[in-house]
């Protein structure tokens, strides 16, 4: 059972904390395919959860994440050093905003619709082609998802960038061979 914490101040945040349950976290990371070359980070990561499970399940190389709120950032960090996980994790206390996402290649979400809404200017600017983008319960509006996915009564999206996004630029990558069929 999930239970929704609106903090004082919710107005500046994206989303309520709600922690995700384990199943939740590994069909995410397994929709985005992470391998042990990804970076993958999670805006918004709570408690730090989805990075430790990233670390030692799936082995990647790097998990950042961005937390806002005080009190769950030390709860992150307690337990990154409970898990031993310093040097493969690394936790802001931060705005998502101000995230530098130049090194990810995987980004996980559970905002709100508003909270998505807000951030997808940033991701369009910042995220690195090829990165792959999975949004827990709420898509990211005018996106075309490279897949959905229903967990239990949950429902998961995933992004790959640029793809998802061009169409509203009026652009669309083509294979080679297409584009060569078109001239």
């Amino acid at each position: 059972m999930e239970i929704a914490m609106f903090p004082f101040g919710f107005q500046r945040n994206c989303a309520p904390y709600v922690p995700s349950a384990p199943r939740i976290i590994r069909a995410m990371l397994k929709l985005a395919n992470v391998t042990t070359s990804d970076v993958v980070y999670d805006l918004g990561c709570g408690d730090g959860r989805i990075l430790v499970t990233a670390v030692n399940a799936f082995h990647v190389k790097q998990a950042i994440g961005y937390e806002l709120d005080a009190q769950r950032y030390q709860t992150a960090l307690q337990s990154i050093r409970q898990h031993g996980l310093q040097d493969k994790v690394t936790i802001v206390q931060g705005d998502l905003f101000e995230a530098d996402l130049s090194m990810a290649t995987v980004i996980i979400l559970f905002l709100t619709v508003m909270g998505n809404v807000r951030l997808r200017p940033k991701l369009e600017r910042e995220a690195p082609w090829g990165s792959r983008i999975v949004s827990r319960r709420f898509d990211i509006d005018g996106w075309t998802p490279a897949q959905i996915q229903r967990v239990e009564g949950d429902i998961l999206f995933l992004y790959r960038v640029p793809d998802a996004f061009l169409k509203l630029f009026g652009l669309d990558l083509q294979p080679e061979e297409q584009q060569n069929k078109n001239i």
